[in-house]
């Protein structure tokens, strides 16, 4: 099952999110067989972390929890706030067999949080910019919660634009990088 971990940062725990980045990093490194996609949000201009998104393929709802709150960070007072959902990899791939690489663009996480009817189950018809993208459920599968997708676009608007407006409670609209060890 697929699951898609957002972690936000709290107001400033950027000394403490530094000092714990090997650790993140190495606990991250027990989960490559099952990582999709990974890496930071940043502040509009690029600048500073602001959270950290990671969607990985574990057994289910528990090891996805497990997942997300024994992470380094988390345990250690980095984060304000942890949104765990189960996803549905529409892509069938990941970040790493992106056709646009690692660099170029401007990245972007979108996350279409469900209100009513279910949206954007299927792919949108430009799909050359997705990086990843997929509705986000309940734990059983069963109910729409919204939908979230990381992407190259030309600024906020053109990420926001990858989801139907108003069928959404909100959209929220966060500037992404790939993630993982450096080179």
């Amino acid at each position: 099952m697929e699951f898609l971990c957002y972690h936000r940062d709290r107001p400033g725990s950027l000394p403490l999110r530094d000092e714990l980045l090997e650790a993140h990093w190495s606990y991250m490194d027990g989960y490559a067989q099952e990582m999709i996609a990974r890496g930071p949000t940043l502040t509009d201009d690029g600048a500073l972390p602001t959270g950290s998104v990671h969607i990985v393929d574990l057994a289910g709802p528990a090891a996805a929890r497990a997942f997300a709150f024994d992470e380094p960070g988390y345990q250690a007072g980095v984060y304000r706030d942890v949104l765990v959902r189960r996803w549905r990899n529409t892509l069938g791939r990941t970040m790493w067999e992106f056709p646009g690489g690692r660099t170029g663009g401007d990245r972007y996480l979108v996350l279409g949080l469900g209100a009513g009817e279910p949206a954007d189950l299927a792919l949108p018809a430009d799909r050359e910019d997705l990086i990843a993208y997929g509705p986000l459920l309940s734990d059983d599968g069963t109910a729409w919660l919204g939908t979230a997708a990381l992407l190259r676009a030309s600024g906020p608007d053109a990420a926001r634009a990858v989801l139907t407006a108003d069928r959404y409670a909100d959209i929220e609209v966060h500037r992404w990088q790939f993630g993982g060890r450096p080179s």
